[in-house]
């Protein structure tokens, strides 16, 4: 048994899908959210805020299948959550705080759960492995699974220079990811199929060579965006405005809101004040960072 009491754990968020990539792409960002995890019974500390265990139930839940999945005898907790990544926004929050939680508990129990366990659990908890990959790993990952999405199989993760700058414009406009699921079609015709099947295979060709260049007008995707953009007004738009700036390309960030374009660093400040543009068209305020991707993934920042 650890005699630690607090386990600070720093999770990247991420995108995914990258286009056609369902439930399968992902890509950790440079964009951090810091998850406390305190033995109940430690003097409080709330730097980091308050106790949110009373009021999350996927805090619980979480908490609940480390202690169900490790056989370590359960103790109580606070967890106390800071950082950057929007809530809703398609860019991983929940990861971060699932994957903050257990690995967290793992070393504060002892555990020490390694990497790919945390994977396959988050993995499970959230029904698909494409943020939980490449938040808990780092790089882009390419996730396998065979008859579920909920049980990976295995990943390859590829690093991604920082040449490559990653435009994000997160509108004022709230997606979660299980209601954007209930838009998708139950089918799709074949040459849509093979279209999209084409856009992966670019898309991870040109980042795993890491020639960039070859992601120009990469993404076309007829498997899940043209369903979710419509809902979410001046995505599309903003999208096309930053490719027509000089982006390589680009896509819908998860279920959105968020929307992303790929670029060189010398073409992010006209991409991303292009992308931004469209969205308050549509009369919506937006956030754009320029960041690039995030190569280490979940670390531990402090433990005592």
């Amino acid at each position: 048994m650890s005699s630690l009491s607090r386990v600070v754990c720093k999770v990247p968020g991420s995108t995914s899908n990258c286009g056609s990539g369902f439930d399968t792409l992902g890509m950790a960002v440079a964009l951090f959210n810091e998850v406390a995890v305190e033995r109940a019974d430690r003097d409080g500390d709330d730097s980091f805020g308050p106790d949110i265990y009373p009021l999350s139930e996927m805090a619980r839940e979480t908490v609940a299948r480390f202690f169900e999945e490790s056989g370590v005898a359960p103790f109580e907790v606070r967890i106390r959550i800071r950082g950057d990544v929007p809530q809703a926004r398609g860019l991983g929050s929940s990861v971060t705080v699932r994957g903050g939680i257990l690995g967290g508990l793992s070393k504060l129990s002892g555990a020490d759960w390694g990497k790919d366990k945390l994977v396959e659990v988050i993995t499970e908890l959230e029904g698909h492995p494409d943020n939980a990959s490449a938040s808990i790993l780092g790089g882009f990952t390419v996730s396998r699974f065979l008859d579920s999405p909920a049980k990976v199989e295995s990943v390859n993760k590829i690093e991604v220079s920082e040449a490559l700058r990653l435009v994000v414009v997160s509108p004022e406009f709230e997606v979660l990811t299980s209601a954007s699921r209930g838009v998708l079609p139950q089918s799709l015709d074949f040459a849509s199929v093979v279209s999209s099947i084409n856009s992966v295979s670019c898309v991870v060709g040109a980042l795993a060579s890491g020639n960039y260049a070859e992601l120009a007008n990469a993404v076309h995707d007829s498997v899940h965006e043209p369903y979710r953009l419509k809902n979410i007004p001046g995505a599309a738009a903003a999208i096309a405005a930053g490719i027509e700036a000089g982006a390589y390309t680009g896509w819908l960030s998860g279920s959105g809101s968020s929307v992303l374009c790929a670029c060189a660093a010398e073409r992010a400040e006209a991409v991303m004040a292009a992308m931004r543009e469209k969205f308050s068209e549509a009369g919506l305020d937006s956030v754009g960072r320029d960041l690039s991707a995030e190569n280490t993934g979940l670390q531990i920042s402090s433990s005592e």
